[in-house]
């Protein structure tokens, strides 16, 4: 009884897994830059490899944890603090895009890559066609996704969990399906990412929110197969709530793309 527990903190035993961490990212950062250098890609793949076992055995130990009762109220408020702070910091990462291309929008330089800058003709997109019907697809698949979390919280509902769940998934599939096509028509149209400031703040903006559509994709699909197997109660589903707020995330962001590049953007086009 000397060493029993007495607290609502979980005490997490000693682990290298976020010194494989940082090395591994300092490894994938090292070697994209050598890979821009035309050195070696190697180095960028094996960074990504050992990153990618460290998120897959860390997040591994925390669902183990949450089963075996660690995840206690006061765990479960830090992991919730801890994602917020994560989402408040993609936030900003987004904040970074939105702030070039109103900078470049309003501001042009007179130069770029360092020759007299000359704005080339850009072939206007329809903000009422595939980017509105894109918008309309990201909502639903956040309603879907409310309509599971409510399902879990006020009924333990598995069957609505489970089928809110993969009606998200599928319309997050088919956005990323559509924005794929989307890009394409661009690419073949003439835009080309690095060719003009319009071209790079759009492709980056919208690649990096298409990016995190298929990150939160995953995401509601490891919440899926851990709905299918009962993981979730009305009081332990930390994980599901994370991946609801990311995914929710996504769609803000998306509506702000909407309005200010396809929207604001080409008005002048």
């Amino acid at each position: 009884m000397a060493h029993a527990k007495n607290h609502d903190f979980h005490i997490l035993p000693p682990s290298i897994l976020p010194f494989m961490g940082a090395l591994g990212g300092f490894i994938m950062l090292f070697g994209a830059v050598m890979w821009m250098h035309d050195i070696t890609p190697y180095m960028f793949w094996i960074g990504l490899a050992m990153v990618l076992y460290v998120m897959y055995d860390w997040w591994s130990k925390v669902v183990a944890e949450s089963k075996i009762g660690d995840h206690t109220k006061v765990v479960r408020i830090g992991l919730r603090y801890g994602f917020i702070l994560f989402v408040m910091s993609e936030v900003m990462f987004f904040v970074a895009w939105f702030w070039s291309f109103f900078k470049h929008a309003m501001y042009p330089m007179e130069t770029y890559a360092g020759t007299e800058y000359v704005a080339p003709y850009i072939l206007p997109v329809d903000p009422f066609h595939l980017p509105l019907i894109n918008t309309l697809i990201l909502l639903l698949s956040g309603c879907a996704v409310t309509w599971a979390h409510h399902a879990l919280v006020h009924g333990n509902d598995r069957k609505a969990l489970v089928q809110g769940l993969t009606i998200g998934i599928l319309l997050g599939i088919a956005f990323t399906g559509l924005q794929a096509y989307e890009y394409a028509h661009l690419l073949h149209e003439g835009w080309q990412f690095g060719g003009d400031e319009f071209y790079s703040n759009f492709f980056m903006a919208t690649g990096f929110h298409g990016f995190h559509v298929l990150i939160g994709t995953i995401f509601l699909i490891v919440c899926l197969i851990r709905a299918m197997k009962g993981d979730f109660t009305p009081e332990q589903h930390v994980g599901f709530e994370a991946a609801a707020w990311y995914w929710h995330f996504v769609d803000v962001v998306w509506l702000f793309l909407f309005f200010a590049v396809y929207l604001w953007g080409t008005a002048g086009l």
